[in-house]
């Protein structure tokens, strides 16, 4: 999941299957406000906030689709002022470019974007809904991944001393041979929005942030050794 930052009330959001992949999640899943479908619109913003201040909390939002390839989809998510520019459905679709509607591709394109469209809608108005019947304390956030860079071990050690006492999610420490670094894979998990930030404030003094995406975290997977599996900062923190 890429998201870019277009302007104080705007940004784009790059989807791809493999970002629904990561988090195990099918399409026609969306149709069904489950958790994991709740979350990817959550993912969304929430990063958006950490990454750029993008808040939208109580604010009104338009989402126009752009079908980038097969198995992409740009969202520009928009802040909106006047509650009557808003659609009733919450969003629009948008073509890309000047898109020959005619031929078969372009039609199965744009079929498939206003399918995947329709499906956001729902997560996004169930999302809302979970947010109005929440109650006023900061509740815990869905899956939420961070990933941090570390040029030494040391350092990985130093971090994992400091953050035992206030983290205590599934975390995950990888080692790229490579270009010799040290990745930490933190999750939310039961920490709250504030709470998590916090954590991963206190992480950037002394490692880098790092995107983190589905094609992100599968490569760590796949061509990075994991040092330690689900609990690093707990066991490292008493090395």
């Amino acid at each position: 999941m890429k998201i870019e930052k277009l302007n104080d009330n705007q940004i784009r959001c790059t989807l791809t299957h493999a970002d629904l992949a990561a988090r195990h999640l099918k399409l026609s899943e969306l149709a069904y406000g489950t958790e994991k479908a709740k979350s990817l619109f959550r993912d969304m913003m929430q990063q958006a906030s950490f990454d750029f201040g993008f808040e939208a909390e109580d604010i009104p939002l338009m989402i126009e689709a752009i079908p980038a390839s097969a198995d992409s989809i740009v969202l520009i998510i928009t802040k909106v002022e006047d509650p009557e520019e808003l659609d009733t459905r919450f969003s629009k679709f948008t073509p890309l470019g000047e898109v020959d509607s005619d031929t078969p591709e372009s039609l199965e394109k744009l079929e498939g974007a206003e399918e995947f469209l329709n499906l956001l809608n729902k997560v996004k108005e169930a999302a809302s809904d979970t947010e109005n019947t929440s109650t006023v304390s900061d509740p815990p956030a869905p899956f939420n991944v961070r990933l941090f860079s570390f040029d030494s071990m040391d350092r990985v050690i130093r971090v994992a001393h400091l953050l035992q006492p206030v983290y205590h999610g599934s975390n995950t420490l990888y080692h790229d041979p490579d270009n010799s670094l040290y990745i930490l894979a933190l999750t939310q998990s039961e920490h709250t929005n504030s709470e998590f930030n916090k954590t991963c404030n206190m992480l950037s003094e002394y490692g880098s942030l790092e995107k983190a995406s589905g094609a992100t975290l599968a490569f760590l997977e796949e061509h990075c050794d994991i040092m330690v599996s689900a609990n690093a900062v707990q066991k490292l923190a008493v090395v």
